[in-house]
């Protein structure tokens, strides 16, 4: 493959190009192109531009015809559980009879079930579940995800979910930024004795830290997991360890963590179904980003989060599929994308700040990743769409034709082509 490739035919190129965290009204307010083409050098944008482009090719340039698809930046999805043993589809009934997840936990089901299943699972098994997982995230157009460990609750196996991650970011095309989330749930063992798990915890980040296993740490805080000050407790050490925040809060019910992660300059606060309108007014004076799932209350028919409220009082936003075996076990981003539209009341153009360039911006990437500007990182995606508005409004269905990772073409007509994975891995 050549190392220049020009890429033309584009019907409407679509980027968000100011500057992160977008807020407010800028989220919108995104670049379109009709008639575009890119001239990828290596693997980043060297030029992009629209009407005639013969000036730029010449012997060495391979020249791929969009064939009028649209064009937008690799899809990043920030929030992932990616690395887990086995599946939970016993507990789904229970779920639709109406059983609170939180009562499902109790009785040795939910993130206990699934911490049971990865302790027994070998390097192999997790790493071949992952694997599949992430060729599927790459079919609909994911070029880079965060994934956390956390089903493990101790040290051996959440090291052995962190080591699974790290060989899958050498082995395969989408970028992984690694998370410890050892506080995900407090094992049954420990019931009478949170402070001991909690300095557990603590003790084990010097661990991580020391073989460079994660770049993040997370904390679940909720009722019935970990509270405010255990969260706080945790994530300070953590900080000051050089650790960069992330940090399940507001989840079920508002207890404190919105507080903690602003408090602490987090990168990312997610799920905030049950945000406050005081802790929304505080976000907006921060540039923490506030990282929605909506599949996560589609799949088990909770609220969705203020998204509307979010953006309206100038709260940065992203949106993440939230891919975990209990509560949102679909590898499909872009109908996560689609619900954000019916469901959150976001505009397309809203929709695409917030699978880009925002959560570029949550993982620290966004000098080189997010959007579609000269001089980063060729992450391109060609869909089969009308228009941004005709993607998400046909939903459920995968619109990828073709995925560009740096500068590389690794999908194209809907497969994977393993000889160019092989070229950048």
């Amino acid at each position: 493959m050549s190392d220049n490739l020009l890429i033309h035919n584009i019907k409407t190129l679509y980027s968000n190009n100011h500057k992160p965290p977008v807020k407010g009204l800028k989220m919108s307010d995104i670049l379109k192109i009709d008639n575009a083409f890119i001239l990828i050098k290596g693997s980043r944008i060297a030029v992009v531009g629209n009407g005639d482009f013969s000036g730029y090719i010449n012997k060495d340039t391979e020249v791929f015809d969009a064939c009028q698809t649209i064009c937008i930046p690799g899809l990043i999805d920030s929030h992932t559980h990616l690395v887990f043993g086995g599946s939970r589809e016993d507990e789904f009934s229970r779920k639709i009879a109406g059983e609170d997840y939180l009562d499902i936990l109790k009785s040795g089901g939910g993130i206990l079930n699934t911490v049971n299943q990865t302790k027994k699972a070998s390097f192999e098994d997790l790493y071949q579940q992952a694997k599949k997982s992430l060729d599927e995230m790459l079919l609909f157009g994911v070029t880079s995800i965060e994934a956390k460990s956390g089903y493990g609750l101790e040290l051996e196996t959440e090291i052995k979910q962190l080591r699974v991650l790290k060989k899958l970011n050498e082995d395969h095309p989408i970028d992984i930024y690694i998370t410890y989330l050892g506080a995900h749930a407090l094992p049954k063992e420990y019931e009478n004795r949170r402070d001991v798990f909690i300095e557990r915890i603590i003790n084990d980040l010097e661990v991580i830290k020391t073989e460079g296993l994660a770049d993040f740490v997370d904390v679940f805080c909720e009722v019935g997991v970990f509270d405010a000050l255990e969260t706080e407790k945790i994530l300070r050490r953590a900080k000051d360890l050089g650790f960069k925040l992330r940090l399940h809060a507001d989840e079920i019910k508002s207890i404190g963590g919105t507080q903690v992660g602003l408090k602490l300059k987090a990168s990312t606060i997610d799920h905030l179904m049950a945000i406050s309108d005081d802790d929304i007014k505080a976000f907006a004076k921060t540039n923490t980003i506030a990282n929605l799932l909506p599949s996560t209350s589609f799949f088990l028919n909770k609220e969705y989060a203020p998204a509307r409220k979010l953006i309206d009082n100038s709260v940065a936003v992203s949106l993440s599929s939230d891919y975990n075996p209990g509560s949102t076990p679909s590898e499909n981003f872009q109908l996560t994308l689609q619900i954000s539209g019916n469901k959150l009341r976001m505009m397309p153009s809203e929709i695409l700040t917030a699978a880009t360039i925002n959560p570029a911006y949550s993982l620290d990437i966004f000098k080189d990743l997010g959007s579609i500007e000269v001089g980063k990182k060729a992450d391109i995606v060609l869909l089969d769409a009308k228009n941004l508005e005709y993607f998400i409004y046909h939903y459920g269905i995968n619109h990828t034709k073709t995925v560009i990772k740096n500068g590389f073409i690794v999908v194209n007509n809907r497969q994977i082509l393993k000889e160019n994975i092989n070229e950048i891995i």
